[in-house]
């Protein structure tokens, strides 16, 4: 059975409702792009697809090589199959997007997604030039070893590509809540991309926002706390080069600095943010300070706060 990558067929219709938002956005208000920031988007996004044809072949030539002579189910292009697929390859999904946002090798990759200010569907194609090599595949290997067929996972994983593609915005506010409480919505992504303190490192779904849900990293949105985009430290630049590697860079960089083998694999493996002497902050380490500083002080239920000090009482 020959399967196509969808992508390749959607790139149009991007492109027409990326132009159908500008001019609503123009009407409306709603909706904000910036022409530098945009172009950077869209270049980034062929660069993507670019990296995907020298790079793509790797991914799936170790998929065909595990799902040859390691496969431990006969799963065919059957209609449950595909259902399947689907549903499985949307938790490895989840996995993957939590752990680019948990480990910076992983995350050096996956931060050019992160790295516009601004939130429209031309975000959606700011995409990665550097997945491949930096093995974030490896997440997908465990469908091939139960079976499923490596181009039936690659067009399954398009198709979910192709879904995210619309959550890009903030011409939507909220779908209906049966389908916020299954799906990966403009809403809930909104959160995902946002730097504020109480939104940092949630809703790594793809499709099904139910992940989310069961792993404890759901975080709805605020109408009174509008998401501010981007990364915590700002490139300041659309240089689609520096887009693409700067935090490799940053990794390179700070292993050169580094004093010890500790120091090095936590430059690398550890949370972005992670500093040896505390300089930089983690989004744990940025989140735990903001819910201090917003915490209420405890009270015994009658308006008495329990952590004022005691009054000083005279002594007769």
């Amino acid at each position: 059975m020959t399967l196509e990558n969808p992508v390749t067929y959607a790139i149009p219709f991007f492109v027409i409702l990326i132009i159908a938002e500008m001019i609503f956005g123009k009407i409306t208000g709603r909706t904000r792009y910036e022409p530098k920031d945009t172009a950077t988007s869209l270049v980034m996004g062929l660069g993507s697809q670019i990296s995907g044809l020298i790079f793509g072949g790797l991914a799936l030539a170790v998929g065909f090589y595990i799902w040859e002579h390691a496969r431990l189910f006969e799963i065919g292009f059957t209609w449950w199959a595909f259902i399947a697929a689907f549903i499985l390859d949307d938790l490895a999904y989840y996995v993957f997007h939590r752990a680019s946002h948990r480990i910076r090798w992983f995350w050096a990759a996956h931060v050019i997604h992160h790295s516009s200010q601004h939130y429209n569907l031309s975000t959606a194609l700011r995409q990665t030039w550097t997945g491949v090599p930096a093995l974030t595949f490896i997440f997908s290997l465990p469908l091939f070893l139960l079976g499923f067929h490596p181009l039936m996972i690659a067009f399954i994983s398009g198709i979910n590509l192709i879904y995210q593609f619309w959550i890009h915005t903030e011409a939507i506010h909220r779908m209906p809540r049966w389908f916020e409480a299954i799906f990966n919505t403009p809403s809930h992504h909104r959160v995902h991309h946002a730097t504020n303190p109480r939104y940092l490192d949630a809703n790594f779904a793809g499709a099904l926002i139910i992940w989310d849900r069961l792993f404890g990293s759901f975080v709805s949105e605020d109408d009174d706390e509008p998401c501010r985009y981007g990364i915590i430290k700002q490139l300041g630049t659309y240089n689609p080069l520096k887009v693409a590697f700067h935090e490799w860079l940053g990794i390179f960089q700070d292993i050169k600095g580094a004093s010890s083998l500790h120091q090095r694999l936590c430059y690398l493996f550890a949370p972005p943010g992670w500093s040896p002497d505390g300089s930089r902050q983690t989004s744990d380490q940025i989140r735990e300070s903001w819910q201090q500083k917003t915490a209420k002080p405890a009270s015994d239920g009658q308006g008495l706060d329990l952590t004022a000090p005691l009054p000083h009482l005279p002594v007769d």
